[in-house]
C-alpha cells in the first residue's frame, strides 16, 4: 500500500537514497532541505503527482511547518515522517569545541527532530503512523569529548520516550543507527564504510514490516 512520507534532509546521502528507494516502491513524498535545486530534480524524476519538494530551514518552526501544511495540502495524509536531517562539526572535542558549531549542531540535531515530531504526531495519528528518526552508532557508545555523539544520545533517549508517548494510539516510531556512512557528511569519501543505500533499506524495513510489528531499532555497521 502506498504510503506518504515526509523526509527532512532529503537532498543529499541518507535522505536523498531513502527518497528514491521509496518512490522506487510506489510511496508518495514531500521532501524538504536547503538546497532546493536538488529537490527540484529530485521531483523531477519521481513526476510531480508523486513527490513535493520545498526548500526550508528546519530549524525554522514556522518554515517546517509550512512544509507540512504543503505536504498535507497535496496529499491529504501523512503515514511516516522521517526526521533524517543531521550535520556534526569541524573541530572535535569539548576543550578545544567551537560554540558556534555546536549551537548550529544542537539547533539541527535536537531542536528540528523536536520541530518535527510536534508537527507531524497530529497528523500521524489519525493515520495510526510511524516516526523514524536518525540516531547513529555514537549515541550508543561513549566518544572522548564527543559534543556530536552527545546529540545522538539525545535522539536515542528521545526516542524511547517518544515511543511510550506513541503507544497510546498504537503509533510506531523507529530509531536508524547506522555506524560510518560514506556522505557529504565527511570531508572525504570513504567507500570501506556504509553505503547511504544500506541506511535507505534499514527504513524501507521498518517502513514495510506488518503493522502489528514495531521496529523500534535498526542498528547497523560497517562489515569491515
Amino acid at each position: 500500500m502506498s504510503k506518504v512520507i515526509l523526509i527532512t534532509g532529503a537532498s543529499s546521502g541518507i535522505g536523498e537514497a531513502t527518497a528514491r528507494q521509496a518512490a522506487s516502491e510506489g510511496h508518495k513524498l514531500i521532501l524538504t532541505a536547503r538546497r532546493g535545486e536538488l529537490l527540484d530534480k529530485l521531483v523531477a524524476e519521481f513526476g510531480e503527482s508523486n513527490a513535493l519538494g520545498l526548500a526550508a530551514d528546519v530549524t525554522d518552526f514556522a518554515a517546517l511547518e509550512n512544509v507540512v501544511k504543503a505536504g498535507l495540502e497535496k496529499f491529504g495524509r501523512l503515514d511516516v515522517a522521517f526526521a533524517n536531517a543531521g550535520t556534526g562539526v569541524s573541530t572535535p572535542g569539548t576543550e578545544e569545541g567551537d560554540p558556534q558549531e555546536w549551537d548550529k549542531m544542537i539547533s539541527l540535531n535536537i531542536n528540528a527532530l523536536l520541530y518535527t515530531a510536534r508537527l507531524t504526531l497530529p497528523h500521524l495519528r489519525k493515520t495510526t503512523g510511524h516516526f523514524i528518526m536518525t540516531g547513529s552508532a555514537a549515541g550508543r557508545i561513549t566518544l572522548k569529548g564527543s559534543v556530536y555523539g552527545a546529540t545522538k544520545w539525545f535522539v536515542h533517549g528521545f526516542a524511547s520516550n517518544l515511543a511510550e508517548e506513541m503507544k497510546e494510539w498504537q503509533g510506531r516510531l523507529t530509531t536508524i543507527a547506522p555506524g560510518m556512512v560514506n556522505t557529504p557528511f565527511f570531508d572525504e569519501p570513504k567507500p570501506d564504510k556504509l553505503d547511504p543505500q544500506d541506511v535507505a533499506d534499514a527504513v524501507l524495513y521498518a517502513i514495510n514490516a506488518n503493522p502489528r510489528n514495531c521496529v523500534r531499532e535498526v542498528f547497523l555497521m560497517p562489515a569491515y
